[in-house]
Formats: structure tokens, sequence, C-alpha cells
């Protein structure tokens, strides 16, 4: 089993790049690509703005093909580009919003007895 998961958010060096995406490099066994569809929402004029060769950029897990040892990816709605010293990095962890959906209903519940007693 790969540690390569669906919805995790991982550094990769970029390996290339060309008019339909970027070719991103993990280890030496695993490689993946980013599509242009997956760069961004937004008509995309010129990759090479993107991502540069060698550059170290963070990318979203979309799908892991283990037999090819290839992953599908994607940067659209992340902040791809690796922190600079001065900037706060946020620790992001495999749960997501998970966290916020546990307690939504309580949350809900209680904020609807409190608009009950005014």
């Amino acid at each position: 089993m790969t540690k390569y998961k669906r919805g995790y958010v991982i550094p990769g060096t970029v390996t290339g790049v060309e008019n339909y995406g970027i070719f991103v490099g993990f280890d030496e066994n695993y490689s993946g690509l980013i599509h242009i569809s997956e760069i961004s929402n937004d008509f995309v004029k010129n990759i090479n703005d993107v991502a540069r060769v060698g550059e170290t950029i963070y990318v979203k897990i979309i799908d892991v093909d283990e037999d090819n040892c290839h992953i599908k990816l994607s940067i659209r709605g992340i902040d791809y580009k690796p922190y600079k010293k001065g900037r706060q990095k946020i620790n992001e962890t495999e749960l997501g919003f998970l966290p916020l959906k546990e307690h939504l209903d309580y949350w809900i519940a209680e904020k609807l007895q409190e608009i009950e007693k005014n």
C-alpha cells in the first residue's frame, strides 16, 4: 500500500512543464501530472507563469495509480507555493473539515436554543 493517498496535500518537485500540464516528482518511484484543467478555475494563459522546473510546490492528490506509480494532481484551490521565510505555516491534517462536520449539529442546536430564549 502506498504512502500517497487521495486528498492529501504534499510537496513535490517540478520535473517538467508542458502546454498541457506540469509534471511533479516525489520519490524514486512516484511521479504525477497536474493537468492544465487542475491548475486554476480561471483561464491559464501561460503554464510557465505557474511553476518552473526544479521548484518545490504543494499539490493535492486526486487519484493514485499504484500499478504504474503515477499520481493525478491538482493545485486548484490550494496555496501551492512553499511558504516564504517569515510566513507562518499552517499544518494541514488528513482530517480536513471532519472536525467541523462532527461539531456542526451541536453548534446549530446550541444556537437555536439561544435564539429561542431571546
